[in-house]
């Protein structure tokens, strides 16, 4: 029960941080609907082509746009030496990755809860059927991704060019994840069965589990870094 009182804490304390200053939803928010917008100008919604483009559009938004939310994150916790006060703090080093992957989940999902909306009426996109299991894939393929993202946004945060240096080591690491999500979302908006998903959702649950537990066991040694 402590160490779930002290990941609730530091998520508590991101969240109050966040409602504050709402740099990181706000810059998540305006790269998303950009992105969204210029897609729809290129292609013509409702067309065939749409809906075979629409599931990769969808997760080249929620990847880009979490990237500025990560780098943001954690470039924050370094202003007035707020990481170095977590790590003076008596806990496992792990409850901290812990905290930060749920908080970059929550800050996604603010994202894609706004963003899919917009995109579905855009596009003209019919998903009204199968909102539940896109839920899901969208649950798993945001774990995968903020996973990785919470490892590797720490590792860069104290970098000059965090910005730059964070998709150079986080996509390509991050592919099986994006692939498998990607292709879970085409299969469910091009009507298939649960059945003819489910491959591509065993693949992205395993690496969400590799993901999560390599990431949260080597945390301890990046932040010493």
């Amino acid at each position: 029960m402590k160490s779930l009182r002290y990941i609730v804490t530091i998520i508590q304390k991101d969240l109050r941080t966040e409602l504050r200053s709402k740099e990181i939803i706000i810059s998540m928010l305006v790269f998303s609907m950009i992105v969204i917008a210029v897609f729809n100008f290129i292609f013509d919604p409702g067309t065939e082509q749409m809906q075979r483009i629409a599931p990769g559009i969808l997760w080249v938004t929620i990847i880009f746009a979490g990237n500025l939310g990560l780098s943001r994150s954690f470039a924050r916790e370094h202003e007035n030496a707020r990481m170095q006060g977590l790590l003076l703090c008596p806990i496992d080093h792990s409850l901290i990755f812990f905290a930060k992957l749920i908080g970059n989940i929550i800050f996604m999902s603010i994202v894609q809860m706004i963003a899919i909306p917009l995109l579905v009426v855009l596009f003209g996109i019919e998903i009204s059927s199968g909102a539940g299991l896109l839920a899901l894939i969208l649950f798993l393929g945001t774990l995968g991704y903020a996973a990785v993202g919470t490892l590797f946004s720490t590792l860069s945060a104290n970098t000059r060019s965090r910005e730059v240096m964070l998709p150079i080591l986080l996509l390509p690491v991050a592919i099986p994840v994006i692939l498998s999500a990607t292709k879970s979302t085409a299969c469910l908006v091009n009507g298939d069965t649960l059945q003819e998903i489910w491959p591509w959702m065993k693949i992205l649950i395993a690496f969400d589990v590799i993901f999560t537990v390599v990431c949260s066991l080597v945390y301890e040694y990046v932040l010493e870094e």
